[in-house]
């Protein structure tokens, strides 16, 4: 399969900068892979779509504000985004300029906090160990900013609104986006309906932003992630199928995870690392319904979400968004695939 099969032509204009003030009050889009048709709602009507029975699966993974700008011993300006914790104190990071973070250099953030660079990765990241005077956590949550997109340009005003409104569990370098339109309210009603509401977590890293650079998509190496799924919400998703109730993934993190841990068979209490690519072909095991934003062309996120319908049904949806001018990416609207 070619990467250009991919391609849509999105105008600049069209990419969210900004939040709505409403979580909820961004536009959806649904699709019923049964015949085809498309609706156009608001998130707020997602509650219609639901069933008594069926599950709907979130990922609670918390964005840190990974984003630290220091500056080094001659008052050169660096910026480090923190990408994996290897342990107490030591990360993997991005550095920008990388040419000043060379292997022993030292860099501040502040009176509070310093690092080293201790070594550079293959891809060029650099490990480095932070010093410091109390909680590195809170610290962070002080100097750190959010890691927002490449493509949004607009400074952030309220860091919580790059968190869903159950974030919970810190690991992230961006946000599980499709989860960013639900709120308190919306969460009852669905639980009111007899939806059982399941959550796990999945890291999400920087490489869900990485440009697919081989134009034959099979032979792209995926990212790998920290996933975890506990015995008690293992337990809610296998009833719910047990007793034919639909899965609802929210966001293709929420999809990733599922699949990953189906691979072994049934879905079971599983932590560990997933670098699994779902395209067109792959056999869904659990998931039944899909709650997503509009992706990048040629991104991996987009062969995941044609890979659950069809590539030319998403294509002609993704256009037909343009046309009625959609807001896309991260703080854009949503897409329901049933």
């Amino acid at each position: 399969m070619k990467l250009s099969d991919y391609y849509y032509e999105l105008p600049d204009d069209l990419i969210a900068q900004k939040p709505l003030l409403d979580r909820s009050s961004s536009r959806l889009m649904v699709i019923h892979r049964d015949t085809g048709n498309i609706e156009h709602r608001t998130f707020k009507d997602i509650i219609d779509y639901f069933k008594k029975g069926d599950c709907l699966v979130l990922n609670d993974s918390k964005v840190l504000p990974a984003r630290l700008i220091g500056e080094g011993k001659n008052k050169s300006k660096i910026e480090f985004l923190l990408l994996k914790r290897i342990d107490k104190d030591r990360w993997e990071t991005l550095s920008k300029p990388g040419k000043r973070a060379k292997i022993h250099a030292e860099f501040s953030f502040g009176e509070r906090l310093k690092c080293k660079v201790l070594d550079i990765t293959d891809e060029g990241n650099r490990i480095i160990e932070f010093y410091y005077d109390g909680i590195f956590e809170e610290i962070l949550d002080e100097l750190g900013e959010m890691p927002l997109p490449p493509y949004i340009y607009e400074k952030l005003e309220d860091k919580d609104r790059y968190q869903t409104v159950y974030a919970k569990e810190k690991g992230s370098s961006a946000a599980p986006t499709a989860g960013l339109h639900f709120t308190e309210e919306i969460l009852q009603k669905i639980k009111e309906k007899g939806v059982e509401i399941a959550f796990l977590t999945l890291h999400v890293g920087l490489g869900t932003f990485r440009p697919v650079k081989v134009k034959n998509i099979e032979e792209h190496h995926m990212h790998s992630e920290f996933y975890n799924l506990t015995k008690e919400e293992a337990l809610k998703i296998n009833k719910c199928k047990e007793n034919g109730g639909r899965v609802i993934a929210v966001g293709t993190t929420s999809c990733r995870t599922l699949e990953t841990i189906a691979m072994g068979g049934n879905i079971v209490p599983r932590s560990g690392w997933t670098d699994i690519f779902i395209y067109e072909g792959f056999k869904f095991k659990i998931v039944d319904g899909l709650i997503t934003n509009f992706h990048i062309p040629e991104s991996t996120l987009i062969m995941l979400v044609s890979s659950f319908y069809n590539r030319e049904g998403i294509l002609s949806a993704y256009r037909e968004a343009v046309n009625l001018k959609y807001r896309f990416f991260s703080f854009g609207d949503c897409m329901y695939i049933e």
